[in-house]
């Protein structure tokens, strides 16, 4: 797990740091993807210490009317969070997509195969900058452990929609909350990301662990599996 410590003084379908953990260290978490509160589908994350920084995996699978999409991430970060390689493979309604990055000199470099079409995009490198798939729980930890890193300044992200596309995150902090983690208290941070003109809602406790995300999609959201907040980010309103 990435342990940071707290010093006072989240479009798209992504403080003082006091060390680094060992390269035995790792970190898997599970979480429910929900629309108004019903279960639509399962997410995952891995995160295990290298020599030289991170290596991470996610997986993603939403089955719902209108929606059946599976991703499967791998991606190498640094030791300060920034990304090194990811390789991205994901089904969106029978759709498949296909997408590498990685740094190349003062930009990032993208190949995307989808719908039998490849692509190259060449995007500015920016060093604060997150890969953000839709419902990718690993990257939205990623984007809190470099705003816990970077204040809140200077943060970008990643899309891998489209042809691809570079945006800034502009993050916003909000009072602290309280939760239970299987069963026992937690303080909760709460910070809202503005990405591309939508919100994420990112709640997550004292060493930058994810515990919930409010998603800009309408009415979805990520919860780690035995996790509350009390009370309730949002009512929950049926869809209609």
């Amino acid at each position: 797990m990435r342990r940071f410590a707290f010093c006072f003084s989240l479009g798209s379908i992504a403080w003082v740091l006091v060390g680094a953990p060992s390269a035995t260290s790792a970190q898997e978490v599970s979480f429910t993807v929900s629309q108004h509160g019903k279960p639509v589908g399962t997410a995952s994350f891995h995160f295990a210490a290298t020599a030289n920084g991170y290596d991470s995996s996610s997986v993603v699978r939403v089955a719902m009317q209108g929606l059946d999409y599976a991703l499967s991430k791998n991606e190498e970060l640094s030791s300060a969070n920034e990304l090194k390689h990811v390789q991205l493979s994901a089904t969106v309604n029978d759709q498949a997509v296909n997408v590498t990055a990685a740094p190349d000199s003062a930009q990032v470099l993208m190949n995307i195969s989808a719908n039998g079409r490849s692509s190259t995009t060449r995007l500015d490198a920016h060093g604060n900058a997150v890969f953000l798939p839709d419902f990718d729980p690993g990257a939205l930890e990623t984007l809190v452990a470099l705003a816990v890193s970077h204040n809140n300044r200077d943060l970008w992200a990643i899309m891998p929609k489209g042809a691809g596309s570079m945006a800034p995150i502009s993050l916003a902090t909000y009072a602290d909350e309280q939760g239970t983690l299987d069963g026992k208290p937690i303080e909760v941070h709460h910070l809202v990301a503005k990405i591309s003109g939508g919100n994420t809602d990112l709640f997550f406790g004292l060493e930058s662990q994810l515990l919930q995300a409010e998603l800009p999609q309408a009415g979805f959201a990520l919860v780690r599996k035995g996790f509350v907040l009390k009370p309730p980010a949002k009512p929950i309103v049926p869809a209609e």
